[in-house]
């Protein structure tokens, strides 16, 4: 059987679609839930838009009906089992949704209220049912696999059942930490950043338009571009001094200059819609001057070698002499899209990239420069912990990703019992038109 989330999250943009339909009727009822003839038509026209190459309609059909069964089938023994998703839970991941879109096109609502047809409202009061589906399904596949683990024999047993060809590729990979020097900017420069900004604020209170500021002066690369727009954020997205002078403005208004770890900003309220807001901003960052650059690349340098001639360890470097936050976990750098220490040429700055292939395991780079995720420009030292080249997946190298996808095999087998089970307790009605379907067969349904 099918994995059930990823089914739900296809259905859940099936029903924001606006594929018109001819002819409605009830095919199927499980429980007190139904499926309607058009919701099987707007299920499969959205999954022949993805794939149009398909020899066989009718096997299509029957495949995206088992789906929506199976969506409807967990709702029906939620109302059973009196598990309950509350409307601000629903509310709170479509709201957490919206602004994902919101961010892939630069906050404009308008886009995506045209690429839908319909009204950001609309939309959202769209997406109840379905979102309510995913998070019912959820709620019953976390009870279903709940306390589930997996020992090393059932890795390997797992692991075994492959023929060794049919392994996936792992591409290279590497772990790496570094030691950052983070040169210091002078009172005088940071009082120059504040007098920029109050002349800013004043030329926009006489009349000047705060965009035309942002285009031209900001230091925020992302938003400057779009007069510093930010589009619209939900409350906790921004950093906290940022947000809550942000969240106090009214339309129109410039606030006061704020100061975060990204240097100093003006902000000006655009529009608020509840917990949410749209505002732009000004940035400007304090420059360290030539002469501290030097100190701090001269200082990473003289590191570079007292660790090398006195065979320091790493993390006990970093932990004494780096100036970034990751000197709390030993100088490691974590992978942001995986959430572990091993990286791959995607998922790295080029420029890293680069540098690292230039080392072996136990090697230093020479200082070079970087800019955190703030953008404040620094210097670095990288050392490289691992490197492991291009390979077929096996148990000595890549325990942890066949660990994983063995336990997801084993829940998986878990929840497809748990719907085979449930299918025969459940009064399951199809119309006449499906029963030739595969699964209605091996279902038993009358």
């Amino acid at each position: 059987m099918k994995k059930i989330i990823p089914i739900l999250f296809l259905l859940f943009s099936i029903f924001l679609s606006s594929a018109q339909v001819t002819v409605d009727g009830i095919i199927a009822i499980i429980g007190k839930e139904i499926i309607l003839q058009s919701d099987l038509d707007k299920a499969v026209n959205e999954r022949l838009s993805m794939n149009r190459d398909v020899d066989n309609i009718d096997e299509i059909r029957c495949v995206v009906l088992q789906d929506l069964i199976y969506s409807k089938l967990m709702v029906h023994q939620a109302d059973v089992d009196s598990i309950v998703i509350t409307q601000q839970e629903v509310d709170d991941q479509i709201n957490a949704r919206v602004q994902v879109w919101l961010q892939t096109v630069g906050g404009d609502p308008k886009l995506i209220e045209q690429h839908f047809g319909k009204s950001l409202a609309d939309i959202k009061k769209d997406m109840q049912e379905p979102m309510f589906n995913v998070l019912i399904a959820e709620r019953i596949t976390s009870q279903i696999t709940e306390g589930i683990t997996i020992t090393p024999s059932e890795v390997k047993t797992f692991y075994t059942k492959f023929n060794a060809d049919s392994m996936p590729l792992i591409p290279e990979t590497f772990e790496f930490g570094h030691i950052v020097k983070t040169p210091p900017v002078s009172d005088v420069e940071i009082a120059e950043i504040k007098s920029k900004l109050n002349e800013f604020r004043e030329r926009v209170l006489k009349g000047e338009k705060f965009s035309m500021l942002a285009r031209l002066y900001s230091d925020d690369p992302g938003s400057a571009s779009k007069g510093g727009t930010l589009g619209f954020v939900e409350r906790g997205a921004l950093y906290p001094e940022f947000e809550a002078v942000a969240f106090s403005l009214k339309p129109g208004e410039i606030s006061q200059i704020v100061q975060t770890r990204a240097g100093f900003h003006i902000i000006q309220m655009i529009e608020r819609r509840g917990e949410s807001i749209n505002v732009a901003h000004i940035l400007l960052q304090p420059k360290p001057s030539t002469d501290e650059q030097i100190k701090a690349f001269d200082f990473l340098d003289s590191i570079n070698l007292v660790i090398k001639s006195q065979n320091i360890d790493f993390s006990e470097a970093a932990k004494s002499f780096s100036d970034d936050l990751s000197k709390n976990n030993g100088g490691w750098v974590v992978n942001k899209y995986s959430g572990s220490f091993k990286f791959d040429k995607e998922s790295v700055d080029p420029s890293v990239f680069m540098v690292i292939q230039k080392l072996k395991p136990g090697e230093y780079s020479s200082p070079i420069p970087y800019v955190n995720d703030d953008g404040i420009m620094s210097y670095r030292i990288i050392y490289l912990k691992t490197k492991t080249a291009q390979h077929k997946a096996n148990l000595t190298e890549d325990y942890d990703i066949i660990k994983n996808a063995a336990l997801e095999e084993k829940k998986q087998t878990l929840i497809d019992k748990w719907i085979v089970n449930k299918v025969k307790v459940t009064s399951i009605k199809i119309s006449e038109k499906y029963k030739t379907c595969p699964f209605v067969i091996e279902w038993q349904i009358p």
